[in-house]
């Protein structure tokens, strides 16, 4: 409640001290336009606390409640992703382009840099009044955007300012209807969604890799299976034909083809107990006599 006041009393004591420098500027040159400007003047306060109002509600619908961070016409973040500079920079600058409004987007890869300039889309559809919409005094037309992203390790961070294109004074005599919290949390919230995109991506293709690697494993040890029977034949078929012939190499052979089961099958065995450890404890239970 007291940011309120203070916001609505802020925007008032300056306008109404611009209406009064305005006031006697004009009864200095000519007396009979005092009371003319001062009654144009108490027109734009009027306008001036209606704008007020529709700020302090547009701000609380986005933010969800009045903070002085949130009724600021500036907005600033720091955001971390879990990306290199070159992958976060590709993911800010789409959220930047598909922001509503934008005009111009203005990229510079090897500086990490953007900027862009934003329309202000009126919600309250005033702007078929043309030049002579009396809000347009009050609230900021054209807003834009800087952003830019700092290399880390393994990781990165940017910065994002929106703010409207107005010098800083400006804020004095203007608001923006929350425009400019509705950009930076839409842009935040647009390389959120990418940044888990990316993430689902990985998995699906790291799970993709996993049973392509398992099936592949399957394979090697159907056709391993499928080659055994075939050499074990194939050897005991030559070893029968040199029986014939050479009896001293089918010897050799079979030997060899003993020698090579044996450690085939030494390879499968299940560890045996080390003695003294498991053999030993066995022999230690108090039930064995």
């Amino acid at each position: 409640m007291f940011r309120s006041l203070f916001f609505y009393l802020r925007l008032i004591v300056v306008w109404y001290l611009l209406v009064l420098v305005a006031t006697l500027s004009v009864s200095w040159i000519w007396s009979g336009l005092g009371s003319l400007v001062q009654l144009l003047g108490l027109v734009v306060i009027v306008f001036v606390v209606i704008r007020a109002h529709s700020h302090l509600v547009r701000v609380r619908m986005i933010a969800g409640k009045l903070t002085s961070a949130a009724l600021a016409s500036r907005q600033r973040r720091q955001i971390e992703v879990p990306f290199e500079a070159d992958e976060a920079f590709e993911l800010l600058d789409v959220a930047i382009r598909e922001l509503p409004g934008v005009e111009r987007v203005d990229s510079t890869r090897n500086h990490l840099q953007i900027r862009a300039t934003a329309v202000y889309a009126d919600p309250y559809d005033l702007i078929q009044l043309g030049r002579w919409n009396p809000m347009r005094w009050i609230v900021s037309q054209r807003n834009r955007i800087l952003a830019t992203v700092n290399r880390g390790d393994g990781s990165s961070s940017f910065s994002l300012v929106c703010e409207p294109c107005s010098a800083p004074w400006s804020d004095w005599l203007q608001v923006d209807d929350g425009v400019n919290l509705e950009n930076i949390q839409t842009i935040a919230r647009a390389v959120t969604l990418g940044v888990s995109s990316r993430r689902r991506g990985e998995q699906a293709a790291a799970a993709q890799t996993a049973t392509e690697k398992e099936l592949a494993i399957a394979k090697l040890s159907l056709l391993q299976a499928q080659v055994e029977p075939h050499f074990l034949y194939n050897t005991l078929a030559s070893a029968q034909v040199l029986v014939r012939s050479d009896p001293a190499g089918a010897d050799a052979m079979l030997g060899h083809l003993i020698q090579y089961l044996r450690a085939l099958a030494a390879a499968h065995r299940p560890r045996a107990v080390q003695p003294g450890r498991g053999a030993g404890a066995f022999a230690r239970l108090p039930w064995r006599s």
